[in-house]
């Protein structure tokens, strides 16, 4: 999966850990959705500390200064650990220790929640390593996109715990984003409406950015998904998504329509998606461009693919790899509207 329309941000933060003695791992976990069991993490307040992991890909240390930057602009204490960045080819750090800070991050009571400074890949490798017991007797909200996608159904499927889709830290500069994220794990209320942005001008006439109605209808259903890419990686494993009665978010970034084509159909042709109730797909960034005279456009391999299935889908809402990213949660009931484009939540995302 590419990742040239990942903004990064500039920044700076010093912070001085004790290193932990590794976690007994828990590999034996039955699926809590399954058991119709849901856990809600608290909902964030002025001056809770924001743990920072990064569970992927390395970054620029001018992302993680702008992290702190934003964070505590917003009135959050950002805090992250020694095994932040080492730097192991691509990778933030190796498995074991990239595992090991998102494990201490949920074992950590001085910890509100947890924030992705970045996506990219690594987030399946390390699955296997997490502590999901810990996870359930410490319940907070997990924060993220792109590759963050595996972690976020991964965890709400093994656990029960609700995820939030939204920006990770190097695209949290944004005061959409920033009001959507706030709004949604700050709010208590039983009710809240998720809306589009205002397209910004310099992306009107862009067909990435286009918002239309691919199959009318209202749907109900559980929230889930994010990368489409990541979606299929989860395919054959212990965290493959269940698509059944789910309001199914789809995004992705520079990947030509033939890749779209071939991952949407091998979705398909699994046993659940098709019994999805709505599908809502976000903007696909750099997916329309193809080096194939002959390739479909985006929109084309999104209605030949999904208007036969029957599902009222959308294309064009604000999540994903845009500037503009806002955030949903996964696990929580909602309701949708294709002719509105407003997601409402049924349930309370937060306690």
């Amino acid at each position: 999966m590419h990742h040239s329309r990942r903004r990064f941000f500039n920044g700076l933060m010093g912070l001085s850990l004790t290193t932990l003695a590794p976690y007994e791992l828990f590999s034996k976990t039955e699926n809590a959705k399954n058991q119709e069991v849901k856990i809600l993490p608290k909902g964030l307040r002025t001056g809770d500390t924001i743990g920072l992991i990064a569970p992927g890909y390395t970054f620029p240390a001018k992302v993680l200064e702008e992290t702190k930057q934003t964070l505590t602009a917003m009135g959050f204490i950002p805090y992250y650990t020694e095994r932040l960045n080492k730097r192991h080819g691509y990778f933030s750090n190796t498995d074991a220790e990239r595992a090991k800070d998102l494990n201490h991050m949920f074992n950590n009571t001085q910890v509100d929640a947890v924030l992705c400074v970045r996506g990219g890949y690594g987030c399946t490798r390390i699955m296997s390593l997490i502590d999901y017991e810990a996870i359930q007797k410490n319940p907070k909200a997990l924060i993220g996109f792109s590759d963050v996608t595996a972690l976020l159904n991964g965890i709400y499927k093994m656990t029960g715990l609700v995820t939030f889709h939204g920006p990770v830290g190097s695209t949290l500069n944004d005061v959409y984003s920033q009001k959507s994220l706030s709004e949604i794990l700050t709010s208590h209320r039983n009710l809240k409406s998720i809306h589009n942005t205002v397209l910004l001008p310099e992306y009107i006439g862009n067909p990435e950015y286009e918002r239309y109605t691919i199959t009318k209808g209202k749907a109900e259903g559980i929230l889930c998904g994010g990368s489409l890419t990541l979606i299929n990686a989860l395919i054959g494993t212990s965290h493959e998504i269940d698509f059944t009665d789910t309001i199914v978010f789809i995004e992705d970034v520079e990947e030509a329509p033939y890749r779209i084509d071939r991952m949407l159909t091998q979705l398909i042709e699994g046993p659940t998606f098709k019994k999805a109730a709505g599908i809502v797909f976000g903007v696909f960034a750099g997916c329309n461009k193809s080096t194939n005279p002959n390739s479909f456009t985006l929109k084309e391999v999104l209605i030949d693919r999904i208007k036969p299935l029957g599902i009222p889908a959308v294309y064009g809402m604000s999540f994903g790899h845009v500037a503009q990213n806002f955030t949903f949660p996964i696990g929580i009931r909602a309701t949708f509207n294709t002719e509105e484009m407003v997601i409402r939540l049924m349930e309370k995302a937060v306690v």
